[in-house]
């Protein structure tokens, strides 16, 4: 296998995010999914137990899997935990308003299989609160994983098992690839300049009294999700980003 065709696998291209986890076990549970299905970077986002890589309770929840907890980051930020990642997807049961578009597990995992620019967070909230809104409307898509409506709870750990698993057979082949996009395809922006453009659309909106700063109403959730669908590249950030800049000035000359 060619070093590009290494680098470029799913596996190397996945992240596990874990935000405000309460129960250490569960941390040592996600590890050993992780482990199993062959990934193995954990991200955890102000965990409300300390020292929670190392509790007695996630070393034998890890079961064997104790490399993926040694390796694993603590950050204070979702900015931090989502450094390097252009694709992310919140993984949650309950439905939202101004969620991101709505995927399946396999559906998810065929798409970031397919585009080898992508480098993906799985993003899983606290298990009695899951994620707060704010983290779910700017991620790119949100997870739904297909239950049994009369009972659809899965803990954390199964949550992740699923998504993971998933995720392994699109990587390895097991499931039939879906098609790249037809044409030029650009790289895919990072999380990081994406929440420059909407900090700057919003600016420019502000600006040219589209936007009451004082009671913005719904207009940035309905603005993040519109460009949620559409995928956005590096370029097309710089694009709205240029229409911002041209906004505010037109916006001061008024």
């Amino acid at each position: 296998m060619m070093q590009q065709e290494i680098t470029s696998s799913l596996f190397n291209r996945l992240r596990v995010i874990l935000v405000e986890t309460s129960r250490p076990g569960n941390v040592g549970s996600v590890a050993r999914a992780m482990k199993t299905m062959g990934f193995a970077e954990l991200v955890l986002v102000n965990p409300r137990v300390e020292d929670a890589l190392r509790h007695e309770e996630a070393v034998a929840f890890a079961s064997g899997a104790q490399d993926i907890l040694e390796r694993a980051r603590v950050v204070a930020t979702m900015a931090e935990a989502l450094d390097g990642i252009n694709y992310a997807a919140a993984v949650s049961a309950r439905l939202r308003e101004f969620s991101p578009p709505v995927q399946g597990p396999r559906e998810l995992a065929l798409h970031v299989s397919a585009a080898a620019d992508l480098r993906l967070a799985l993003i899983f909230g606290n298990e009695r609160f899951g994620l707060p809104n704010d983290i779910v409307e700017r991620c790119n898509v949100l997870i739904n994983i297909p239950a049994n409506p009369e009972y659809s709870s899965l803990n954390l750990a199964q949550a992740a098992q699923v998504l993971l698993y998933e995720c392994r057979m699109a990587a390895s082949g097991g499931t039939q690839a879906v098609d790249s996009p037809v044409g030029f395809h650009g790289d895919a922006a990072s999380q990081a300049q994406i929440e420059g453009m909407y900090a700057h659309l919003e600016e420019a909106l502000v600006a040219i009294g589209f936007l009451d700063a004082g009671n913005p109403r719904k207009l940035m959730p309905r603005l993040r999700r519109l460009f949620a669908r559409a995928g956005l590249e590096t370029e097309e950030v710089n694009i709205l980003r240029g229409i911002a800049r041209q906004m505010m000035a037109r916006g001061k000359d008024d």
